[in-house]
């Protein structure tokens, strides 16, 4: 089996835990794009554990972890993430592969990340340098993990880099230049400490494919936060599409056999940009207070609001999805009345060129009112639960094959 897993959202949909779930019986777990602006949670030994760059399936001691080209690599980060790690599977770091062609993330990325986010321009980012790597990436001046191991090379590039870039700095930012010296030995010592795990990202694929491997494609942020078909430009710096899977790990399109849709069973976003279902009052705080709606990455309180069914179904027609899990259904157990938006009046579909001008239109039901954490079989949903649930594969046209019923890694029910 080759799946991919991608969220149908904006980001933030639960797809650690279920990958977390999934990775017991998979050979490999490959993140395709993004960089440490994912925060995908996993609770384990009754422990919360944030994976920023790390693929979350590795806490399953069978499973290879490969950090793939379309990723952009910050190594202090890598590092604080393993040495975390290590403390749960201490042998994590030989499962661990990266790919030499993954762009670095560089101080300066990050400083200019956050300054721009300081200003009236900014989008919300997560300030991580995410955006200004990519720019350089598609700039073809961007620095790769490669480069370190030809340091001659990486003092060149870096030296055109850091001179392009410290001349913005001081000119249009008015903030102090960087050191070249300082940048070229620290990541020259991270080069050291990569070396044994630095790979051919396709080769080990390719490898795998061949062997007939269990290959998991991890995607992260989501899809209506996809550079090309999400909320633009309130979007992130990569494609979320399962697409992304082939181009970010050098795999042929054939070689994914499905997608696995992630999707909570109400709906969140963090940061700015348009959000047709959201709640500023009642239920919204409820949501976010009983769904514990922080930011896994930086914090941030997530906006929240009902289902809507447009949203999903289109992120599942871009990326292929028949089958969804339901996560964070538990989170409903308070609600008196749920509400699903199922359409708008003002649009037959959901269209991100008006996104920040639909309106929907809902349909509402009896909330379940009880703890249904505990449960494990379909069969012992109530039955206003059930009901939710054909209401979300009515109006989204979707299967939904697995409910997350909490955060542990077994609160799952499998139809």
């Amino acid at each position: 089996m080759k799946l991919a897993i991608v969220g149908l959202q904006w980001g933030d949909e639960g797809k650690g835990k279920v990958i977390d779930y999934l990775a017991h019986d998979f050979d490999v777990d490959a993140r395709f794009q993004g960089g440490t602006n994912a925060g995908h949670t996993v609770h384990y030994k009754n422990q919360k554990l944030v994976f920023h760059l790390i693929p979350s399936g590795l806490l399953n001691e069978n499973c290879i972890g490969v950090v793939g080209a379309g990723c952009v690599f910050d190594p202090a980060v890598f590092f604080n993430e393993l040495a975390t790690l290590s403390k749960y599977t201490p042998n994590v770091a030989e499962r661990i592969k990266i790919s030499r062609f993954c762009h670095l993330i560089m101080p300066y990325h990050i400083l200019i990340d956050k300054i721009r986010e300081e200003t009236k321009q900014g989008l919300g980012t997560t300030k991580k340098g995410i955006g200004p790597a990519y720019e350089d990436k598609y700039a073809r001046v961007g620095i790769r993990l490669g480069d370190l191991f030809t340091p001659e090379r990486f003092k060149e590039k870096l030296r055109a880099n850091l001179s392009r870039k410290n001349l913005m700095l001081m000119e249009i930012y008015h903030a102090e230049p960087l050191s070249d010296s300082e940048i070229y030995e620290k990541y020259l010592a991270y080069a050291e400490r990569l070396r044994s795990l630095v790979v051919d990202d396709s080769q080990v694929l390719g490898d795998a494919v061949r062997n007939n491997k269990n290959i998991l494609y991890e995607g992260a942020q989501g899809t209506m936060l996809d550079i090309d078909f999400g909320t633009y430009p309130f979007v992130t710096s990569s494609h979320t599409l399962s697409g992304s899977a082939s181009i970010g790990l050098g795999v042929a399109p054939l070689h994914v056999d499905s997608v696995l849709g992630i999707t909570k069973a109400y709906t969140t976003r963090v940061g700015f940009g348009p959000f047709p279902t959201e709640s500023k009052t009642g239920l919204g705080e409820q949501l976010r207070s009983d769904g514990q709606e922080y930011g896994s990455t930086t914090g941030r309180p997530r906006r929240c609001g009902p289902f809507d069914a447009s949203v999903v179904k289109y992120s599942a027609r871009l990326n292929g999805v028949t089958e969804i899990c339901l996560t964070k259904f538990d989170v409903l157990k308070n609600l008196e009345k749920i509400k699903i938006a199922v359409g708008y009046t003002n649009a037959n579909d959901f269209d991100p060129f008006i996104a920040d001008r639909l309106e929907p239109v809902y349909e509402e039901i009896r909330g379940f009112k009880t703890d249904i954490s505990k449960l494990r079989t379909f069969e012992e949903l109530p039955s206003e639960a059930k009901e939710y649930i054909s209401l979300v594969e009515h109006y989204t046209g979707l299967t939904v094959k697995y409910i997350s019923v909490g955060p542990e890694r077994d609160a799952m029910i499998v139809r």
